[in-house]
């Protein structure tokens, strides 16, 4: 959460483009909203700069060497009061910004949009809202997936992924135990029997629904 008395919004900055990821530092500097506090080049040295300083908002890319968005998003899951996060990408699968969301990030914004747009949904965030683009939540309609929660897509995602259960367990920061209750859960609720079953059934259905977290 920001800081009321602080006159600026902490802002540390990834991406693996170094011309980009200095285009972004001035950007940022030159609106009096914002201090960048770091910049880093992967999710590895975020979480590394993390443990040295504090900021309010990463401003971060999806497709990142060493450690992706996906995976920054669920190693923050283990910190005391994270940061939030604004997907800056320009990846074409229409899937990102419903899977940042479904794992826990604040906001998304295309980097084929003007960069005021980037900040004024930095400065959203900041300020306690969840920027996403629109989703018709007509698609949602007949999904077998709009019935699953936030966590339950998450765990139907990782299933998709043919990890083992302490793996995905592990990814999750979850535990075996809950692991499988979840998938017991969704097992039900998609109506199919194996993992299988339930992996098929996400990908062909995995555009159809809004990732929004509903626990």
């Amino acid at each position: 959460m920001v800081n009321p008395k602080r006159q600026a919004i902490d802002v540390l900055i990834v991406d693996d483009h170094p011309i980009l990821l200095q285009g972004l530092r001035q950007t940022f500097s030159e609106d009096h909203r914002f201090r960048v506090v770091a910049v880093a080049s992967d999710g590895e040295r975020l979480l590394q700069a993390l443990d040295r300083l504090r900021a309010d908002v990463i401003v971060m890319g999806w497709i990142m060497p060493y450690l992706d968005g996906a995976g920054v998003l669920r190693a923050l899951r283990g910190r005391a009061n994270p940061p939030k996060v604004v997907v800056y990408s320009g990846a074409d699968d229409p899937d990102v910004p419903r899977q940042a969301m479904a794992l826990g990030g604040a906001g998304f914004c295309s980097k084929r949009v003007p960069p005021q747009e980037l900040l004024e949904t930095v400065a959203a965030v900041a300020g306690g809202r969840m920027v996403f683009p629109f989703v018709d939540v007509r698609s949602l309609i007949g999904s077998p997936l709009g019935a699953l929660t936030g966590r339950e897509l998450e765990v139907l995602a990782a299933l998709s992924t043919g990890g083992t259960v302490t793996q995905m367990a592990r990814g999750l920061n979850i535990s075996p135990n809950t692991l499988k209750f979840h998938i017991k859960n969704l097992y039900g609720k998609l109506r199919v029997s194996n993992r299988a079953q339930a992996v098929a059934t996400y990908l062909t259905k995995r555009y159809d629904v809004d990732d929004y977290p509903k626990r």
